[in-house]
């Protein structure tokens, strides 16, 4: 059997976690995706399909200027932006959704952001 490539391995554990990990209307999935130059994270209510609340790093409010917006730090100014978000809907808990990547850097650095602005997971 052939080698799996690390794209297949990622997709793999993506597809375990979202198996598990489901949002609703009262608590919504927050599902994180990070790529070469941009972190971004939306809370999604699975159920009617919808995005209630988004940031990124492309956002001015977010970006701030910054030259890298693909490191730990721009993870952090995301995770404090989406609970500022959450807050704005009336959003207070989400179940966490790290999309396959390991809860380790730029995706644990987002969460713990979003922890400490409020937002409970």
């Amino acid at each position: 059997m052939a080698k799996k490539t690390k794209q297949q391995k990622l997709l793999t554990r993506k597809k375990r976690v979202r198996a598990k990990v489901s949002g609703t209307p009262q608590k919504p999935r927050l599902s994180v995706y990070k790529s070469n130059t941009n972190i971004y994270a939306q809370v999604i209510d699975d159920v009617n399909g919808v995005t209630l609340a988004s940031a990124n790093t492309l956002q001015e409010s977010v970006a701030d200027g910054a030259k890298n917006n693909a490191n730990i730090e721009a993870a952090k100014k995301v995770g404090a932006a989406i609970a500022k978000a959450c807050a704005d809907k009336g959003i207070e808990t989400v179940v966490f959704d790290r999309n396959g990547y390991l809860y380790h850097g730029k995706v644990a650095a987002l969460a713990e952001a979003a922890r400490e602005a409020g937002l409970k997971f």
